[in-house]
């Protein structure tokens, strides 16, 4: 039934359609291509039961046979045929690489990967299909061949294993697996730094076809050594999330210049990898547990989470590219949201599809005829030239029509069928290839200028195109029915659009001693203490992360398994089997020991619903998530006799089976046995060669006395428990388990291996306790006369330190700490005489533990930035901002000062940068981590706060919340900036958020028992602000007008005697303290003197712009209209720096990288409330954009119309009675303060003055019909 038409047309029917008389067949073959009169070979029909074979004249067999064949196994042998002219005679027989060309000898992994495709699926097409013996032997020859090829590829890549383990470190483009190999040696062909050799896609989908090859049958691994590889390629491209690679087109930037970027398609191929190869088993159904590879699903989710947010956009530079067919649909399906793969496939469609294919992406120079082959790279001015030249790639019709067969689209897959059988070369024997690309004839270029998509184009380039060839015959033999869709993707990654069920998290609360446990019987719930719930042990993540470090560790390899990493919530929401006993692992957001976050039990309870909102939405595995909450010493009040309100409200939620928007179940842990998802670590049972370091020796230790092991699901009686409680009885086996415990890091040694002997520290300088007497006398250890000094005038470390001991105050033992310090350094020895060994930095530890159980605040920041606490996952939260498409800078304005991120940076090289760009102030150092973090955990959670932000200026952010302090307290600047470093950090990110989203807020300042003063944050209102309300642009809405009747920023409330009260009194360590934002222009020095505040209504603009600006947040739309208006100017001008016209040749209104250009030029002017008055300047100047406007053949300054508008403003304030104080100006910018708290609409608005100033200065450029600004 058509079945002669070629395969340009689905056929009707395949192995089952009607038979053809004779002369229906000779009357079928003129229709061809071209009124050919040939049939295609290794056709046949069958008439009147005789069996016959037509062929091409000469091809040398016999036209009639003996024995039938059927009219599917005629149409395989056309497309095995193909698949040998093509494709599998340039195999080379000894490594099974494929060549890109007969002339071109070198083997690309990605290329290889998809060319290989059709003989798989050819092969699986004659196994399912076989009329004969034959047919089996063939299909087990394409099968071979498979095999020989992805061999040949991993001998390629382990012969680099070097750099597999060096790139795990350093994340470096020179550790990089190279791209391509020689096709006869398998050696390298080209240096390290001479090609765009990382990309993460090629090495991820050639990892793909491993696991969805083996899925089908396939046996491609051989031995546990290069299961161990396979291993460490896992950990190779599990951080695809966070590497700038060259992406699949080898370029990086699409300018070619070899600048990496992080790329879509890249991070989607990895994390279809990753879901393919998770727990998968490399020998098949033979193999046994060792053989099986492990996935991070934090790594996974990661992935997953930093791809959505980038789509449809390609990367920086490509504002779409159409090798995202490959993410959203066939091979990788790694994009779950149904609407987001619509969007961006449309995208392709409408802006790169073409008659003859679909173009890379735009501007994309390669073969045009005006692409100078003679340089690598292209001029920034020389890409507006590509556009509509850009050549257009058949190949991406090969994708479209896979997919259209996988969404089962019928009317999508003969479409596109029918446009890629039209663009097909036809050669003789009925072969069909596919070419590389369609090229614009040099001639036709100024025609298709003027009429993109109109003239005649012309192949070029690789004939055929092994990668196209390969996917064309592979979607034709689905089509035509001999493969399903199933078939060709056995792990069914098809299926992740499909919505899943909703998932329950389980929640096991433990309690740290039985003490805790009895406080919690008092409120009514019920829980187990760690003893009681042996056999599963509990141990904090930091364990697991080390557990898996010895993941993929292979000693003859030199290869060292996985890196450390933070372990996330899922990694933690498993049980583990390790050498067969039950293992349970606690959040890692509840480890105090590397950051102070988890001393505060808001912040712990707000992560606490964060997570598992994260969990119901991001979990895969079969079982229930299960998460360990552990209840801390910590978390009780009242001298540990009640629980924090917090915490205990949290418990009650999860007993009623909801809480923040989680299905929870809370219960004992060995209740919740039966339905938990368990993984068993294999690569953790002992071998015969097994390495003893600290973690095996700890293990050992941990699980040194087995009783007889129990069922698993036992009844959990006390009786039974018992046996299984840890072997650690006797006090030098404790001691020696706890020292190994605080080898690997462990805090709260307590609560893991339960023994008295472990409560206390090992060193402890017996330090006066704070006394609450106010009436002790007072002391200030940074009173300059009062220090001690020894005989040669030194300051006397010693004396300091026997004062310490005395001090009755934290906050001066912070202050005598400090000095020595700065004096000695944090590793100078006290010469205690207990404890010899003991440092300042041991001190600093205590002091730390002492302010964190006091809830000081202030304290606990500013020693833990002497102590250099480091974020364990700041680069994950750097990476996520930046995968956002949000570049940062640290450190506070102007340059160098100020340093931008834009690439994600490896964990020490992030750490060193914030500590340099915060001028070695460990109180910035500290803060800047902290934002940093939130801005992240908001990035995740509600990204749309940062629509239109493409620049987070930390140091700037950081500068506005300490001014909402100030002004929120009515204190001076010194004051508001020591109570933001005194607020929990559940307020400090609460106070972020309310900043970030536009709401009101009210500062309550409380005195505690200590007399100490305690500031939060609370919510004034729940209606927000709009986003062009943020931006400061829109008009004002009614309840504007009615801004008297509202209140802006609640007073300042002492619960005890409704007072002010001041925040500490000790001098020295408000300068110790204001230094790290005072010092550096945090807050200007007027503000810091300024003990009067007028209403706060009145400042209300103001207060927006200086928001807005810092957060470089601007109108919806703004980038695109300023490129279009650089289109009619020669520029754009701030203060001599220059925005050149040029940049709209290089880059397109959608690139990120435009945005990003034009950030950079408005950061050049520090104060964030005139760089939001020069966006408002900006954004009427572009409104000439819609007008008939000649070019201007000028720059432009932006400033000059803003002066301009703040005069106009002056005398007309002037001419209605203003005096100098209303009028006074900003001494920094000269503009009239009272302008910038002018609202953008009405009589006296900005935007009146601004349209005014902007007609004023284009006059001259008008059209002669007049001005239509109204």
């Amino acid at each position: 039934q058509d079945r002669w038409a070629g395969p340009g047309r689905a056929p009707t029917g395949a192995a089952g359609s009607s038979q053809l008389g004779a002369s229906e067949v000779s009357n079928r073959w003129p229709r061809r291509r071209g009124g050919e009169g040939k049939a295609v070979s290794g056709c046949s029909a069958r008439c009147k039961g005789i069996a016959v074979r037509i062929v091409e004249p000469g091809s040398g067999c016999s036209a009639l046979m003996m024995r039938g064949r059927s009219n599917s196994g005629v149409r395989l042998d056309y497309y095995a045929r193909l698949v040998s002219n093509t494709i599998l005679c340039h195999q080379n027989s000894v490594t099974g690489l494929l060549p890109a060309t007969a002339d071109q000898q070198n083997a690309w992994v990605r290329d290889n990967v998809y060319s290989i495709l059709a003989v798989w699926g050819l092969g699986m097409a004659y196994r399912k299909n076989a009329d004969r013996d034959e047919d089996k032997a063939k299909a087990y020859e394409l099968e071979q061949s498979v095999v020989k090829l992805m061999r040949g590829l991993l001998h390629c890549m382990m012969k680099q294993m070097i750099k597999v383990e060096h790139f795990k470190k350093s994340l470096s483009t020179k550790d990089a697996l190279h791209a391509k190999y020689d096709n006869a040696t398998c050696d390298t062909v080209v240096d390290d730094d001479k090609w765009g050799h990382l990309q993460i896609d090629a090495t991820s989908l050639y990892l793909l076809y491993i696991a969805q090859m083996t899925a089908s049958g396939l046996h491609i691994i051989f031995t546990l050594d290069e299961v161990n590889f396979i291993q460490n390629l896992v950990f190779y491209i599990e951080v695809a999330y966070k590497v700038a690679d060259y992406g699949m087109w080898e370029r990086g930037d699409k300018t070619n210049r070899g600048i990496p970027e992080l790329n879509a398609s890249s991070v989607g191929m990895a994390k279809a990898a990753l879901e393919a190869l998770d727990e998968l088993n490399l020998f098949g159904a033979n193999g046994g547990p060792k053989s099986v590879i492990h996935v991070m699903a934090d790594e996974v989710q990661l992935c997953q989470f930093i791809l959505q947010s980038m789509l449809p956009r390609a990367s920086p530079s490509k504002e779409i590219d159409a090798g995202l067919l490959s993410v959203i649909s066939f091979p990788a399906f790694a994009v779950e949201d149904v609407e987001l793969v619509e969007l961006t496939k449309q995208e392709i469609i409408t802006k790169l599809q073409g008659r003859y294919g679909c173009c890379r992406f735009l501007r994309d120079g390669y073969k045009t005829p005006i692409e100078d082959p003679t340089r690598l790279h292209y001029e920034n001015a020389e890409l507006k030239l590509f556009e509509n030249l850009e050549c257009e790639w058949p190949l991406f019709w090969t994708y479209m029509i896979l997919d259209g067969l996988f969404n089962k689209n019928q009317q999508q897959v003969e479409e596109y069928r029918e446009a890629l059988h039209a663009v097909l070369v036809l050669r003789p024997g009925g072969i069909h290839l596919v070419p590389e690309l369609y090229a614009v004839p040099a001639e036709k270029m100024t025609e298709e200028y003027q009429n993109p998509h109109t003239v005649q184009r012309v192949n070029m380039g690789k004939l055929p195109h092994m990668w196209g060839q390969s996917l064309y015959i592979l979607g034709s033999l689905v089509a035509e029915g001999f493969l399903a869709a199933g078939e060709i993707d056995p792990l069914n990654r098809r299926f992740s659009t499909i919505p899943r069920p909703d998932v329950v998290v389980q929640v096991a609360i433990i309690a740290e001693s039985e003490k805790i446990k009895k406080v919690l019987e008092k409120h009514g719930i019920n829980v187990e203490t760690v003893s009681e719930i042996m056999p599963i042990r509990v141990q904090p993540a930091r364990v697991l992360s080390r557990i898996y470090a010895r993941l993929g560790c292979n000693k003859r390899m030199a290869l060292s398994g996985r890196p450390y990493r933070h372990m996330g919530i899922l990694g933690t929401s498993k049980l583990y089997l390790v050498r067969d006993e039950i293992f349970a692992f606690t959040p890692q957001f509840v480890d105090q020991q590397q950051f102070y976050l988890a001393l505060d039990n808001r912040m712990i309870v707000d992560m606490l619903r964060t997570e598992l909102s994260f969990l119901c939405r991001c979990w895969r595995k079969t079982g229930r998530p299960t998460v360990t909450f552990p209840i801390l010493q910590s978390m009780l009040i009242d001298d540990g006799t009640s629980l924090d309100p917090y915490v205990l409200s949290t418990l009650r939620k999860l007993q009623d089976g909801y809480f923040g928007g989680a299905r929870v179940h809370a219960a004992n842990l060995s209740t919740l046995l039966v339905t938990s998802c368990c993984t068993r670590l294999s690569f953790m049972d002992l071998g015969p060669e097994e390495h003893r370091d600290d973690l095996t020796v700890y293990l050992n230790k941990l699980l040194a006395k087995k009783a007889t092991k129990p069922a698993l699901l036992s009844s959990g009686k006390k009786a039974s428990l018992h046996r299984f409680r840890a072997a650690a009885h006797a006090t030098r086996d404790v001691v020696s388990l706890a020292q190994k415990a605080k080898e690997l890091g462990i805090q709260n040694i307590s609560f893991y291996l339960r023994n008295s002997l472990l409560t206390e520290s090992s060193y402890k300088l017996n330090i006066a306790t704070p006394s609450s007497n106010l009436d002790a006398p007072e002391f200030s250890a940074m009173n300059a006369k009062d220090l001690p000094t020894d005989k040669s005038g030194e300051l006397d470390c010693k004396a300091l330190m026997e004062l310490l001991k005395k001090c009755s105050s934290l906050e001066e033992q912070v202050e005598i700490i400090h000095l020595i310090y700065v004096t000695k350094g944090i590793d100078w020895n006290i010469e205690h005489d207990e404890y010899p060994e003991m440092t300042v930095h041991d001190v600093l530890m205590e002091l730390y533990t002492k302010a964190g159980t006091e809830q000081n605040w202030g304290l606990i920041r500013y020693i833990s930035g002497m102590l250099h606490k480091k974020v364990e996952e700041l680069d994950e939260a750097c990476t996520t901002l930046l995968s956002n498409q949000k570049h940062l800078t640290i450190g506070l304005p102007p340059e160098p000062r100020e340093r931008t991120i834009t690439a994600p940076l490896p964990y020490d090289e992030l750490t060193k940068l914030i500590e340099e760009a915060s001028d070695n102030d460990h109180s910035l150092f500290i803060l800047t981590q902290e934002v940093m973090v939130y801005l992240a955990m908001y990035a995740r959670t509600e990204p749309n706060l940062f629509a239109e932000m493409f620049r987070l200026r930390i140091g700037l952010i950081i500068q506005v919340m300490a001014t909402e302090m100030t002004n929120c307290l009515k204190c001076s600047g010194k004051s508001g900036t020591q109570s933001l470093m005194s607020v929990k950090p559940s307020d400090l990110k609460t106070l972020l958020h309310h900043i970030l989203s536009g709401k009101e807020f009210s500062v309550e300042e409380n005195i505690d028992q200590s007399t100490r003063t305690m500031i939060s944050i609370r919510d004034v209102d729940h209606t927000g602000a709009t986003k062009s309300e943020r931006a400061g642009i829109s008009k004002l809405k009614v309840e504007m007008m009615q801004m008297d009747k509202r209140k802006f920023s609640a007073g300042v409330i002492n619960t005890e005697s409704g007072t002010f009260k001041t925040i500490g009194e000790s001098d020295g360590l408000h300068e110790a303290l204001k230094q790290s934002l005072i010092s550096s222009e945090l807050i200007s020095s007027d503000e810091l003197d300024l003990g009067d505040f007028v209403d706060v209504r009145h400042g209300q603009w103001l207060r927006r712009r200086r928001i807005d600006g810092a957060l470089n947040r601007v109108p919806i739309g703004f980038y695109q209209r300023v490129w279009r208006m650089l289109q009619k100017c020669k520029g754009l001008s701030i203060e001599n720096y220059v925005l050149h016209s040029s940049t709209t040749e290089e880059m397109t209104p959608g690139e990120i990288k435009f945005a990003v250009q034009v950030e950079t030029f408005l950061n050049c002017v520090p104060q964030p409330e005139y760089r939001q008055l020069l966006v408002e300047t900006i954004l009427v100047l572009t409104m000439l954009v819609d007008i008939d406007l000649q070019y201007i053949s000028r720059t432009i300054h932006i400033e000059h119309i803003a002066q301009m508008a703040n005069s106009l403003f002056m005398e007309e304030q002037t001419a209605l009675g203003a005096d100098d104080e209303m009028l006074e100006k900003d001494p920094a910018t000269g503009i009239c303060s009272l302008l910038y708290d002018s609202a953008p609409s009405g009589r006296f608005g900005t935007m009146t003055y601004l349209l005014k100033a902007t007609a004023i200065y284009i006059e001259d450029f008008l059209p002669e019909e007049g001005c239509q600004v109204q």
